[in-house]
């Protein structure tokens, strides 16, 4: 159940097409789902303004379809991050008009209203350091976009050549909020917190050669930034930091 949901049930009880018991009940409803192998949290949309999101590394492909099946009974919109090229193809079969981003690994069921709360003018900029980190990057930018917010790109701007990023700074000063991706040693997050007065949220990932340690080394460098107003998430969580972009430029 989410905020329309229930604007819906309280104008049908105005209307009288539904009693006041009626009412109660369906708002007395557990606010899971339990499909013994997942619970899925109906009531996530009202609680944080977004259905739970589903994360398919780890489940199998029919797990995965009777989850977005139960949740795309309640919400308009479910994303499912971490879906592989077979897994989607399975899904698609259930859900023809499903969408799926190939290099963000996200399955987009159904379609949702702009929200009147996301000021147009503003947009959320996913910056990359490297090619290589395309896949974080892209889940960044997606999630931010499918959940409502102008999504801007600027890739392949690490500081191994820092002039590229430089050429871009009107692209930089704009934006209200960034999510900037790097491998490697990770230092391009507080290159550019150094640069823009809005908040950065700093993404390490797991490309790098063998002293960088599948993304801690990148994860420690951004944890131990100097710029002021810079954010660190997990390794490789594009969907965390896509989704709390979005959350700060909804403001």
């Amino acid at each position: 159940m989410d905020a329309q949901a229930i604007e819906n049930l309280l104008v049908a009880v105005r209307e009288g097409r539904l009693s006041v018991q009626d009412a109660l009940q369906q708002l007395r409803a557990l606010p899971y789902e339990n499909l013994e192998f997942a619970r899925i949290d109906t009531h996530r949309a009202l609680r944080t303004g977004f259905p739970e999101v589903v994360f398919c590394q780890g489940k199998t492909p029919e797990h995965v379809v009777a989850i977005l099946e139960r949740l795309s009974n309640r919400h308009r919109k479910v994303l499912a991050t971490r879906a592989t090229p077979e897994l989607a193809a399975v899904v698609k079969e259930r859900f023809p008009r499903i969408r799926y981003h190939e290099t963000a690994r996200i399955l987009v069921l159904g379609e949702s209203e702009p929200e009147a709360s996301v000021p147009q003018d503003r947009y959320v900029l996913v910056v990359a350091a490297g090619t290589a980190d395309l896949p974080i990057a892209e889940e960044a930018a997606v999630t931010a976009s499918e959940m409502g917010s102008r999504v801007e790109r600027l890739y392949d701007v690490g500081v191994a050549g820092l002039h590229r990023l430089l050429a871009n700074s009107e692209m930089l000063f704009g934006a209200y909020v960034l999510v900037v991706v790097a491998g490697m040693e990770g230092a391009l997050p507080s290159v550019v917190g150094g640069l823009v007065s809005r908040p950065v949220i700093a993404v390490p990932t797991s490309v790098g050669y063998g002293a960088h340690f599948s993304g801690l080394a990148p994860l420690l460098t951004m944890l131990n930034s100097c710029a002021p107003g810079v954010a660190v998430v997990n390794i490789d969580n594009g969907f965390g930091a896509g989704y709390l972009a979005h959350l700060i430029n909804r403001g």
